[in-house]
């Protein structure tokens, strides 16, 4: 028996309401009474209608889809990130496209000027090109599309929202941590040093040796070239040297990882001879003989949060206001870092 398809017209002459009363109830429109709104709602769950994205949004060239630019999903963060994302944006009733640049900044450049075609109605980003090389966004907001950053962030960026952690607060809080556990030589791994998070969580391990009365020696900043090998070789380089540092406080669990394999190496132990901290959301992190200690980063809420303000800014434009939202990292002591 051929059913015929449950749409909005069918909804509207079941529920003798028009076409219009129907569409802004299940938009949860405020120009709707609650008693209405039940009403469409109830009938729309018992029929299981379907909503077709596209439908009733092509007349505003509106695709309900929002894109999402990742640096890599290595890292757990953004794994959890785009979890959050698609939760918020599903709820919402918003599709996701993922980009994945793999730390290449042309590719980034490459992926936005492609968004200009009406394919996404905006756009939530975690850059891989340096905080000043923002000129293919600009572009990109100049078409009307609005962004959101998260992690990753250009501050200068007008009229768009930030979502991070306090980045400068946790290195600091992370490095007079492992002063207090007895460190006197701590080594800093930065995944970059042309990126808010690099700069941030450097100036952080900077300031707390400083208010320790410890010298930072620039041979112990080491940063990454988001290459294995070369991080490998300089990692290890600085752990063997004849005054080697007696901490470590890496700034992805990539860098903590590496740090293991070579302590394995070398019979180092950890955390006799070296303590050892990362940023991390890993969820094995406790599984780790001896277990990390992290400074564990709210991934799943930055990535909610930035999905609120991009909808914020796509569905009520003249109510939007650019904020700056910064949730806590929390710092998990675990044997690693033990006295």
């Amino acid at each position: 028996m051929n059913m015929e398809p449950i749409n909005l017209k069918k909804l509207a002459s079941l529920l003798h309401l028009s076409i219009s009363t129907v569409s802004k109830a299940l938009r949860d429109s405020h120009e709707i009474s609650a008693d209405t709104k039940k009403r469409v709602m109830d009938l729309a769950r018992e029929l299981n209608y379907e909503p077709n994205p596209y439908a009733g949004s092509l007349r505003k060239f509106k695709s309900k889809t929002i894109a999402v630019i990742v640096p890599d999903i290595i890292n757990n963060f953004f794994i959890f990130a785009i979890k959050g994302i698609q939760e918020m944006a599903h709820a919402r009733g918003y599709h996701v496209l993922i980009y994945i640049t793999n730390e290449n900044p042309e590719y980034e450049k490459d992926v936005v000027r492609h968004m200009t075609n009406g394919r996404v109605d905006g756009v939530v980003i975690s850059l891989t090109s340096p905080i000043d090389d923002t000129e293919h966004l600009q572009a990109l907001q100049e078409k009307g599309l609005p962004i959101v950053f998260f992690d990753r962030v250009a501050e200068a960026f007008g009229n768009s929202s930030i979502i991070t952690t306090n980045n400068y607060e946790s290195a600091y809080s992370g490095t007079r941590y492992l002063i207090e556990q007895g460190c006197k030589r701590i080594a800093h791994c930065q995944v970059s040093d042309k990126i808010s998070i690099g700069i941030d969580r450097l100036q952080g391990y900077k300031k707390a040796l400083e208010d320790s009365g410890i010298a930072v020696r620039p041979e112990w900043i080491l940063t990454s070239r988001k290459d294995y090998m070369h991080d490998t070789a300089l990692i290890e380089q600085t752990l063997l040297q004849k005054d080697a540092p007696d901490g470590l406080f890496t700034s992805v669990e990539t860098h903590a990882l590496i740090a293991y394999d070579i302590c394995r190496k070398h019979q180092i132990d950890i955390p006799g001879q070296l303590k050892l901290l990362s940023f991390s959301n890993m969820p094995t992190a406790h599984l780790l003989k001896p277990s990390l200690s992290t400074i564990t980063q709210p991934a799943f809420e930055i990535g909610q949060a930035a999905v609120q303000q991009l909808i914020l800014a796509l569905e009520k434009p003249a109510r939007y206001v650019p904020e700056k939202i910064n949730i806590d990292s929390i710092l998990v002591k675990r044997e690693s870092t033990a006295k």
